[in-house]
């Protein structure tokens, strides 16, 4: 079958196959026809496309193919030019456009939407939403670094000090972290919040603060957000509003397929951050995150606020979007293609390929069947057990517990009583030394279990001197004439013995998994 790439609409300048990605359609058996200057604009001259074994053709040419891959919706003029029978493969936005859908099963076209991938983990390969935003997170954080118009980083300088940038994300979705990164790579103090308090770890591990909203949510079974009620939206409203006035930057990302973009900064809020402030609304196309957004436009508010509301932040990267953008296209034919035969298969039975058929043989087949993205399986009930069996179990602990408390109480009364013998079978002289002992015990329990595990090893070198104090001491009253000084000094020399040399063995071994080999 022959794929044709026609040239984008003025105003994209993206391309919808590179020639590293032509390379990958012809090894799957497809032959390719790309429009002559079509890569112009995303820096990919036809001479490349010639390389990669793609023949250049006329706009009929590339529009008459078996398979035509476009950036967006075609017109009627370019629907007309495509042969009965053809499939589109591009971003259709078909919830926002059902005239499109009628128009595309009259004429007869099976039409693939790149933009309606559902969010499984299968299908994260062909997911242009994601590749796409990935590179307008990236590209936000520019955009606000040209027009904040001061240094991301802190400084210590002879002239002074100069603190970092502030900035704050909204939404930690693949546009959200991307942002997050780079902000952070720059050495911003960036913070994030995302309604989803799962990802707080994903926020962290990259270089973040997570400030969550007092209310979270979870994930839809669609794999986006769920509707706030207005308890949630509220709160999630004040914290967006405390956090904005207090940074340098925020950069909103709320941005659902299909659907009008949240307002999540109001007027009031926008006004009450500091002048020379910015916002990047990376859903200005979808009406904007912000109330004072206007789409397409850079504009600054009265107090100083400069709103970003560009719509086209990853056409402003288009040799990298085109090439990710291609390959997640590669990947979908790879899929459609499973005997890399150049003939195109649409397994219906596929959850990916049915989710994407927007028409097919002339009818509508939007809205596809839902597709749970959840991956948690379903908890498994737990069975009931006799509840004679949960008395007899609960009965038997009693038991055992009331046995351990009499035990200890008896060892403790055992242990007081030959402490007490003890001290009276000792000569007069050796009762203040009893003193010393005790206080010693003490304290070397409190100090012993209060240090770090991390600490043990360490501190198990520092009581081998202990020990060694004892040693000498217990060899210095082995002698004596009474015999239970002589018992308890062997005793000592016997236990100090193996705390020191076992301690120092271990030591040892510790030591040696630091050393080279």
């Amino acid at each position: 079958m022959l794929v044709g790439v026609p040239a984008s609409n003025a105003d994209q300048p993206l391309v919808a196959a590179t020639p590293d990605t032509v390379t990958k359609l012809k090894k799957l058996g497809f032959d390719v026809c790309v429009q002559r200057g079509a890569g112009q604009t995303a820096q990919f001259p036809d001479s490349l496309f010639e390389d990669a074994g793609a023949t250049l053709v006329d706009d009929r040419g590339a529009w008459g193919a078996d398979i035509v891959l476009t950036l967006d919706a075609p017109t009627s003029e370019q629907i007309a030019a495509m042969q009965s029978g053809a499939t589109l493969i591009s971003r259709l936005a078909p919830a926002r456009h059902p005239e499109l859908l009628d128009e595309l099963a009259r004429a007869n076209i099976t039409a693939l939407a790149m933009d309606t991938v559902p969010r499984i983990s299968r299908a994260q390969a062909m997911d242009v939403l994601s590749s796409q935003a990935n590179v307008a997170g990236y590209r936000a954080v520019v955009e606000a670094a040209h027009q904040f118009g001061r240094l991301f980083t802190g400084q210590v300088t002879a002239a002074g000090k100069m603190p970092p940038a502030r900035i704050y994300v909204i939404g930690a979705g693949v546009a959200g972290l991307a942002a997050i990164a780079t902000a952070n790579s720059m050495g911003a103090e960036v913070y994030a919040t995302d309604v989803r308090p799962e990802v707080g770890e994903q926020v962290e591990s990259m270089g973040a603060t997570f400030v969550p909203i007092p209310v979270g949510r979870q994930e839809s079974s669609d794999g986006y957000a769920k509707e706030m009620d207005a308890d949630q939206a509220r709160a999630a409203e004040i914290l967006y509003a405390e956090q904005a006035a207090c940074s340098d930057i925020v950069i909103t990302t709320a941005n659902i397929p299909g659907r009008a973009a949240p307002r999540l900064l109001s007027a009031d809020a926008i006004d009450a951050m500091r002048p020379g402030s910015v916002i990047v609304d990376m859903a200005a196309a979808n009406g904007g995150n912000c109330e004072l957004t206007s789409p397409g436009e850079i504009v600054r508010t009265e107090g100083g606020v400069t709103i970003i509301g560009l719509t086209d932040l990853a056409g402003r990267l288009p040799a990298q979007s085109s090439q990710l953008y291609g390959q997640n296209i590669v990947n979908l034919l790879r899929l459609a293609t499973p005997d890399k035969d150049g003939q195109l298969t649409l397994d219906m039975d596929d959850e990916i390929i049915r989710s994407i058929t927007v028409t097919h043989e002339g009818d509508v087949m939007w809205p596809p069947p839902p597709v749970n993205v959840s991956a948690a399986p379903a908890p498994a009930p737990t069975p009931r057990e006799d509840p004679a069996a949960v008395a007899a179990r609960a009965a038997d602990e009693s038991r055992k517990e009331a046995s351990h408390k009499r035990n200890r109480v008896i060892g403790i009364v055992v242990a007081i009583a030959l402490a007490a013998l003890l001290i009276l079978t000792s000569p007069l002289m050796v009762s203040s030394h009893y003193i010393v002992l005790a206080l010693a015990v003490v304290v070397g329990f409190y100090v012993i279990t209060n240090v770090t595990h991390s600490l043990h090893t360490p501190l198990m070198s520092v009581t081998n001197a202990i020990s060694g104090i004892i040693l000498v001491g217990a060899l210095l009253q082995i002698g004596s004439s009474n015999v239970l000084v002589t018992i308890i000094s062997f005793a000592a020399i016997l236990v100090a013995s193996i705390n020191i040399f076992g301690g120092f063995t271990v030591t040892h071994r510790m030591l040696a998994m630091f050393k080279k080999d």
